[in-house]
């Protein structure tokens, strides 16, 4: 079965663009235009990624990532946020709202389909993973994609849990930004490190009292404790 891409932009030309290139890919893709029919086919159709431009009519792209993250049907859904604005507040409030990436525009529609083909891989359980790890009572189960601390589930995205498995797996290691763009993101190019640092923030606020598992070093990286 293809995956499902939801593109939510109000402007026709770029819908035709992702439209094309994404079918042209081997997606299976639905359009919305405003921040309404995005919800209601994000909820009905929960697909694999969601494409959400920022500048929409009513309801923008900053405010839909938020109600994404908050339904418990689309909370998992991987969000990659497209915005003309450049500046760095407006990429650290996607991140912050729950964005797994995004890019400005103009953007490369190669790069977005490289960028979808990495994110969706997260998602997907790693086959040499065939262990669960296990910190007192925080658990993760890698080939089930699945974290809980004291049994109860934490809700966690893809990547957030790409990257709280790849810093569980390299425990008492530090991990700089860099290393942890390259092998949680796949990105071969230096980008804004800020995108650790967010999904880091994020990512201890769902662990709550787990996140004493994660340790900053400053001026470096992050570390795993047991």
């Amino acid at each position: 079965m293809k995956p499902k891409i939801l593109v939510v932009d109000d402007e026709p030309e770029a819908v035709e663009l992702l439209e094309f290139n994404l079918k042209q890919a081997g997606y299976a893709v639905s359009t919305a235009g405003d921040g309404a029919a995005a919800l209601k086919k994000a909820r009905s159709q929960v697909p694999d990624l969601i494409v959400l431009d920022v500048m929409l009519p009513e309801m923008d792209g900053f405010e839909i990532c938020k109600a994404l993250r908050l339904d418990p049907a689309t909370a998992k859904v991987p969000v990659i946020m497209l915005t003309a604005k450049a500046a760095e507040i407006d990429r650290v409030l996607g991140l912050e709202l729950g964005a797994d990436d995004y890019l400005t525009k103009p953007f490369s529609p190669r790069e977005l389909l490289l960028r979808i083909k990495k994110i969706l891989a997260r998602s997907q359980p790693e086959e040499k993973a065939k262990d669960q790890l296990r910190f007192g009572d925080l658990l993760i189960d890698v080939p089930r994609h699945i974290a809980s601390w004291k049994s109860t589930p934490i809700e966690l995205t893809a990547t957030e849990f790409r990257l709280l498995t790849v810093l569980a797996q390299r425990a008492g290691r530090v991990q700089s930004r860099d290393h942890l763009l390259r092998d949680v993101w796949e990105y071969d190019s230096l980008i804004d490190t800020r995108t650790v640092d967010t999904h880091m923030r994020r990512l201890r606020e769902k662990l709550g009292a787990a996140s004493q598992h994660l340790d900053t070093v400053r001026g470096v990286g992050y570390r795993f404790v047991e």
